[in-house]
């Protein structure tokens, strides 16, 4: 996509505040000598890592810095969606898994299947602070490595499942592993990407969610041919090879993420990713846009007194709540999808083929929206058409007919958070809570459906359309929120004000 913004003689400025339409915002803050001045002390108080690369006279032209996105979107982009291939893998892995036998080997119903999916998101749920805090400490690059490996393990040791208590058990585990995964994931990008480029680079990371869906199927699609080979059901296989397939992927994981832009020369990468000339615009480049991203290195960990100020920022509570509600119409009909398409007469293979077309239209229309999103500098709006479009589908599912179109834009409200929290401190905490904030949806969502509502689950799709309609409304007065609260900030805030992140008046919220 091409960067439209402004450049002065080839000199790169990016925008330093979200809305670039305000002409009392300097487009390079850093043209102002007492606040380069500020920053400069800023970033060497804070050891940030990137400091001494740190240049406000540094330039580049526009098509070095389109080279310089496309190296990002090929090293650390591209990177990130394997390594979320891999958390959906197993994720996922429990959808095919009964398409066949599994219920039935571990004699287990609906509702046993429900309460091991929400003892899974409440696990997973309970670990996306703790697991926020440790990444912050220690980086994500050493622990998000460390989490894949830890979690496959978990996954393949499902091979080997006699029964309820052992598949809660197992849930349970996989929760605290996967828990802050994602994150983590989000906060490593920051590190490369500034905050109006994160939201496509997260729409490509959540279309890995529909690739891996299409994937994961042709795989379990295959897979299943070997029931009964060495005496295992095929769900067992399932397990056992994505689960390989995993541990792999979190092996190589620890090669391919460096701390930073800074940091990407090491003993098996002797010359690293850049020059010094593309060294410069990535660091600097990301800091004229957002130059708090310098205010902590990362290896600092978040002390409590950060931690409580996070918290209790009200501001980005609206975007907390649409994590809550916005996604769990859709929840139901994705998780039951397999064990509604056998209700229906489909068999193992036929099922597992058709789950496709729904994560083919997640691809297509993740992609187009979030482009339209940041062409128009718009995201309540746009995040609303989630729940426009999954309506009809629900309606659908309601009236007895299995349609497979509900989309996912639970993108949006990460990269929504993460751009509304404007520094790393906050950023790190809100990432976490916005995603305790989905799982908390889904808890809700996976106890909709109950066991006496089988085969279509048709009181179960009843709540769900007045779920969806609560969305509309949400979305509706997060924008009026925000635009509100943008009227009230003031020219000078920054050089007099005590509060930080997006409690400063000078803040623009996204919406």
């Amino acid at each position: 996509m091409t960067d439209k913004r402004p450049k002065d003689n080839g000199k790169m400025i990016p925008a330093y505040s979200p809305n670039k339409t305000d002409p009392n915002i300097s487009a390079n803050p850093f043209e102002d000598p007492q606040i380069r001045d500020y920053y400069v002390g800023v970033y060497e108080k804070a050891k940030y890592e990137c400091r001494h690369v740190f240049d406000a006279e540094a330039t580049c032209t526009e098509e070095e810095e389109k080279k310089i996105v496309k190296k990002l979107d090929w090293h650390v982009c591209l990177w990130a969606c394997i390594m979320f291939f891999s958390l959906q893998i197993d994720r996922g892995n429990i959808n095919q898994a009964v398409s066949g036998t599994f219920l039935k080997d571990l004699h287990l119903n609906t509702n046993d299947f429900n309460l091991g999916h929400t003892v899974f998101l409440v696990s997973f749920l309970l670990a996306e602070l703790p697991s926020q805090l440790v990444s912050k400490k220690f980086g994500p690059d050493r622990w998000i490595p460390t989490q894949m490996d830890l979690w496959s393990i978990v996954a393949m040791s499902q091979a080997g499942l006699r029964g309820k208590h052992e598949f809660l058990a197992t849930r349970a585990l996989l929760g605290m592993l996967e828990g802050g995964f994602i994150p983590d994931l989000v906060l490593w990008l920051s590190y490369f990407y500034t905050s109006r480029e994160l939201p496509l680079r997260l729409s490509f990371f959540w279309t890995a969610l529909s690739i891996t869906g299409i994937i994961a199927s042709l795989l379990a699609f295959g897979i299943f041919h070997l029931e009964g080979h060495h005496g295992l059901a095929g769900w067992r296989w399932i397990f056992l090879i994505k689960g390989t397939l995993t541990l792999a992927l979190g092996i190589v994981s620890f090669f391919l993420m460096p701390a930073s832009a800074a940091q990407t020369k090491t003993w098996f990468r002797l010359k690293g990713w850049f020059t010094d000339r593309e060294l410069s615009t990535v660091v600097n480049r990301v800091l004229r846009y957002d130059p708090r991203k310098g205010g902590m290195h990362n290896r600092q960990a978040i002390t409590p007194r950060r931690l409580w100020t996070a918290l209790e920022d009200y501001d980005l509570w609206p975007i907390y709540m649409l994590g809550i509600i916005c996604f769990i119409p859709q929840g139901p009909p994705a998780y039951y999808l397999t064990q509604i398409l056998r209700n229906l007469g489909f068999n193992t293979f036929n099922t597992n083929l058709l789950t496709i077309p729904s994560g083919v239209a997640h691809m297509i229309t993740l992609i187009g929206v979030t482009w339209l999103s940041e062409k128009f500098n718009q995201r309540a709006l746009f995040a609303m058409l989630q729940a426009i479009w999954t309506l009809p589908c629900i309606i659908a599912l309601r009236a007895r007919t299995p349609v497979t179109g509900a989309n996912d834009f639970r993108y949006f409200c990460r990269a929504w958070v993460s751009r509304n929290s404007n520094n790393v401190g906050s950023r790190s905490i809100s990432a976490a809570l916005c995603n305790m904030a989905v799982q908390l949806g889904g808890i809700a969502s996976a106890n909709i459906d109950r066991d006496d509502d089988k085969p279509l689950y048709k009181r179960g799709n009843q709540v769900l359309i007045g779920i969806n309609v609560l969305s509309i409304v949400l979305c509706l007065y997060a924008k009026v929120y925000y635009v509100i609260k943008n009227k009230f900030e003031r020219i000078d805030y920054t050089y007099n004000t005590t509060d930080t992140a997006s409690r400063q008046l000078d803040f623009r919220f996204a919406h």
